[in-house]
């Protein structure tokens, strides 16, 4: 199978329409199960002030209170399960209650090998059992953790672009709160599943802040996944006869979706080579990207900070970053995809002249930029690429982005910027 057939709306149609048939024959449609990654958030370790001078958007620590993130999916299923992470704690993470809920509804709830509460190992994601819950494309869901212990958040997602919320006591049951603390970064959610009709799978974005939607419109969902989410999404209606139509709600029949979904692996600030924030790349593409359920096409956009951050305010005795150490990365990216038999897209870097982060661009980085670019273009070692310089910059000022792609920092694309990103990313995938 071609990815050009893969992705093809008319040939899944085909392909769905064929295993209904048989489904009427042989026994239900999704008998078997299609764990796919639908939603992500890459965790990484909490840093304090002394370590770095942004501040984190989550409290240090949390007790007796529940915390309410919301997230928006891209493929739907018959099934959830949702992923919650202490992977940089040392401690362990007691969850007293845990419960999903679609927006605006009382939560269900979650439970992890059949218990209610349970405690996550220091270092270590946890799983729910699978929810009966059938949830649709494009759905925003809301996860509601109860902490009954004081918990140290060790491990949070800085960036969320989605505010979350926090409240006294165990109200993971409630609809609405009264009075709530807003959350500005992810605490504990990590990733949401869903048991999706074949041949559903999911496209994983690697990068740093500009896969992490800097420069987006916050509770819109605008990064770019999101938008190449919505164009690689389709419902479809499995039940028979007349109803309601697509969706999760009552009806004659289960919704569920055939189609692509798009998880996002960006985590701001992250690099091919340092760490800080976030892992260096080649520590977390593994869990990340390549141990995603259903993850089948990666694409990395990532080294910009690798150029950016030596000899300016965030690393100022660090030595200027080489095109030969940046591209010996992106092959061990290659190497760890192709291991896995994951197509792996690369994405040029966009331009970043006038950023006001002192020191973060010169005329030698963004040389340096272009060097890259070019290997990424013409080295045929990557499976594709994504041709973001181009699409980006001011073709009158390459060393620019052009204005109405720039979020207005000159670093980030805005809400235009990543709609226009996302366009070009379902192009190169539909070529497969």
């Amino acid at each position: 199978m071609t990815y050009r057939e893969l992705f093809d709306r008319r040939a899944i149609m085909k392909r769905f329409i064929a295993g209904a048939l048989c489904a009427v024959i042989a026994g239900p449609l999704l008998a078997a199960d299609n764990w796919v990654a639908t939603w992500q958030a890459s965790p990484h370790a909490a840093w304090g002030e002394q370590e770095f001078a942004l501040p984190t958007g989550v409290p240090a620590a949390l007790e007796r209170q529940t915390v309410r993130e919301t997230a928006r999916i891209s493929v739907g299923g018959r099934r959830v399960r949702v992923v919650l992470s202490n992977r940089y704690s040392t401690q362990p993470l007691v969850i007293g209650e845990a419960r999903l809920a679609r927006d605006g509804e009382a939560g269900r709830l979650l439970t992890f090998g059949g218990q209610r509460g349970v405690a996550i190992p220091s270092g270590a994601p946890l799983v729910s059992d699978a929810l009966e819950m059938p949830v649709a494309a494009l759905e925003k869901l809301a996860v509601s953790v109860y902490l009954p212990e004081r918990t140290a958040l060790a491990t949070f997602h800085w960036g969320a672009q989605q505010t979350g919320a926090i409240v006294e006591g165990n109200q993971a049951g409630a609809v609405t709160w009264q009075t709530a603390q807003a959350l500005h970064g992810r605490a504990l959610l990590s990733g949401i599943w869903v048991d999706a009709a074949e041949p559903t799978q999911a496209v994983a974005a690697f990068g740093d802040s500009i896969t992490d939607g800097n420069g987006s419109t916050p509770d819109r969902d605008r990064r770019w996944p999101d938008y190449l989410a919505a164009r690689l999404s389709i419902g479809v209606d499995a039940g028979a006869g007349p109803g309601p139509g697509p969706g999760p709600g009552p009806g004659p029949g289960p919704s569920v979706d055939v189609g692509v979904g798009v998880v996002n692996a960006g985590i701001s600030g992250a690099r091919l080579l340092g760490d800080r924030m976030g892992v260096n790349a080649a520590a977390r593409f593994e869990q990340d990207v390549l141990a995603q359920p259903g993850v089948q096409t990666a694409v990395v956009l990532m080294g910009i900070n690798d150029i950016g951050w030596p000899q300016s305010v965030f690393a100022p005795q660090e030595a200027p970053m080489t095109a030969e150490r940046i591209i010996a990365v992106y092959r061990q990216l290659i190497a760890q995809a192709h291991a896995r038999k994951v197509r792996i897209i690369g994405a040029t870097l966009p331009p970043f002249e006038g950023t006001a982060i002192e020191g973060y661009y010169t005329p030698a980085k963004d040389a340096l930029r272009r060097q890259v670019n070019r290997w990424i273009r013409e080295s045929q070692e990557f499976d594709a690429v994504a041709d973001m310089d181009a699409l980006l910059r001011d073709p009158d000022h390459p060393s620019r982005m052009l204005p109405r792609y720039d979020s207005g920092d000159h670093l980030h694309p805005g809400d235009a910027g990543y709609e226009a990103m996302a366009a070009a990313v379902a192009e190169v995938i539909s070529r497969y």
